[in-house]
């Protein structure tokens, strides 16, 4: 990991944030335990804690990502691609205190809109990592529902005391073999003369609607143009 000064200040929060949250308090430790001007602190965090507990949920992102590139995923089937990479995610995140108090501070109405755009961030960061290509509504759908396989998980996690953490990657098959009857039943009627013909329409509309640009202020999206 490169020693910067984001990562310094990052490193030197998370010691502190099972003790006083993702707070000012935090964040003013840091910079003390680091000997980073608070004017440089500031400049690279503006909102302080909030922006380094965004940093810290990319950080395990980015740790999700090098080791799904690490690992051959080939011999796997895609439901368990999925299921790899989600585990994976999980396991990035480290103290289960730290994601805890994350948690409590992106369900804060003022940090929602930060705590949802993360999580969808994340299930993009997996989808494109797992080869999606997806460009029409099946870009969206796609990532909101593993955004809700996520999140859901991350929560049965926080509560779960089993040993290797097992019922959690149990809860998270089942949600995942969840999806997969979903998709299967469209599947169905899709091939069914009786019920093909109510899926043309919905299907002629969902082709229609694109992926957002990278720079429409999502995360993930299209190239421009």
């Amino acid at each position: 990991m490169t020693d910067t000064p984001e990562d310094r200040l990052l490193d030197a929060a998370l010691v502190h944030v099972p003790f006083d949250g993702w707070s000012e308090e935090t964040f003013r430790a840091a910079i003390r335990d680091t000997g980073i001007a608070p004017a440089v602190a500031r400049g690279l965090f503006p909102r302080g804690a909030v922006d380094l507990a965004i940093a810290y949920h990319r950080r395990g992102d980015d740790a999700m990502a090098a080791r799904i590139a690490e690992t051959d995923l080939g011999a796997m089937r895609f439901r368990d691609r999925v299921a790899f990479a989600v585990r994976a995610r999980i396991e990035a995140t480290g103290d289960r205190e730290v994601v805890r108090r994350g948690t409590t501070l992106f369900a804060l109405p003022m940090h929602a809109a930060d705590g949802a755009k993360l999580i969808w961030g994340t299930a993009d960061r997996i989808w494109t990592a797992l080869g999606d290509t997806s460009q029409d509504l099946n870009w969206y759908s796609k990532r909101a529902t593993l955004s809700g396989v996520y999140s859901s998980t991350v929560l049965y996690w926080l509560g779960d005391d089993s040993i290797d953490n097992d019922a959690t990657w149990a809860f998270l098959d089942r949600r995942i073999d969840d999806v997969m009857r979903i998709e299967g039943a469209k599947a169905q009627m899709r091939k069914n003369p009786l019920t093909r013909g109510l899926m043309a329409g919905p299907e002629w509309l969902a082709s229609r609607i694109r992926a957002p640009r990278r720079d429409a202020g999502v995360p993930g999206g299209r190239p421009r143009g």
